[in-house]
């Protein structure tokens, strides 16, 4: 089936994203810094053109650790032993990856130190946003936790295993985000309800146990909850 296919995929895809995480304290580094230029972004409240620029460069970092990781894995293999020409090009790999880290703080320093500079000036007030544009941090701030959380307990692949349960973190930040769109009752109990046979169903199917699902629910609510009520 195709749809089978296209998760198969896309899970060797993020599997990939989890080996570099777990193997390149780099990585790491460079989620970290996306969450917390997007948080920062987000506070500071700055323009949507701004908003681009940053996006597009912090993955464009994140894209040059990515090639350089499959680039050192490609010459481990052809060449295990020490070769002076896997040396040049571990190294020039390593000195894109260096290239484009000072560019994205050129392009950083460029698009923040304005706001930053006024803020610290006239006092830092908390930007407002909708809350399509919170629920769009949410799904991103909940996925770099849940792939950093993997990363760290080094168990299960993106989509099965491991802690905490994404399936259960994205289910229940849905469930949250809903509330807040509809601010209904009703329709908040259903898809508290949805959420939870999601989380059930991992448990059921022997892909997580219990405290996986429940860590994973209570991370992307909790994080969706915090993120709302703070920008919206």
């Amino acid at each position: 089936m195709p749809l089978k296919k296209w998760i198969k995929s896309t899970n060797f895809a993020i599997e990939g994203v989890l080996h570099a995480a777990r193997n390149q304290r780099h990585v790491r580094y460079h989620l970290f810094s996306a969450a917390f230029v997007l948080i920062i972004s987000y506070v500071l409240g700055i323009s949507k053109t701004d908003f681009l620029i940053i996006s597009l460069t912090v993955i464009t970092v994140l894209l040059a650790e990515f090639l350089n990781t499959s680039i050192e894995a490609v010459v481990d293999l052809l060449s295990p032993g020490h070769h002076h020409k896997a040396k040049i090009a571990k190294d020039v790999a390593a000195g894109a990856v260096l290239i484009t880290a000072f560019g994205a703080a050129i392009i950083g320093y460029i698009v923040l130190a304005p706001p930053i500079s006024k803020a610290l000036k006239e006092g830092f007030h908390i930007a407002k946003h909708s809350i399509e544009e919170v629920a769009i941090a949410a799904l991103i701030l909940v996925l770099i936790l849940v792939v950093i959380s993997k990363s760290y307990f080094g168990k299960g692949t993106p989509l099965s295993g491991g802690m905490p349960s994404g399936h259960s973190a994205l289910a229940f930040s849905i469930w949250v985000t809903v509330t807040y769109l509809t601010g209904s009752v009703t329709v908040s109990v259903l898809c508290f309800v949805l959420a939870s046979f999601v989380a059930s169903s991992r448990i059921a199917s022997g892909i997580h146990n219990t405290w996986e699902v429940i860590l994973g629910g209570i991370m992307g609510a909790a994080l969706t909850w915090l993120l709302f009520g703070i920008f919206s």
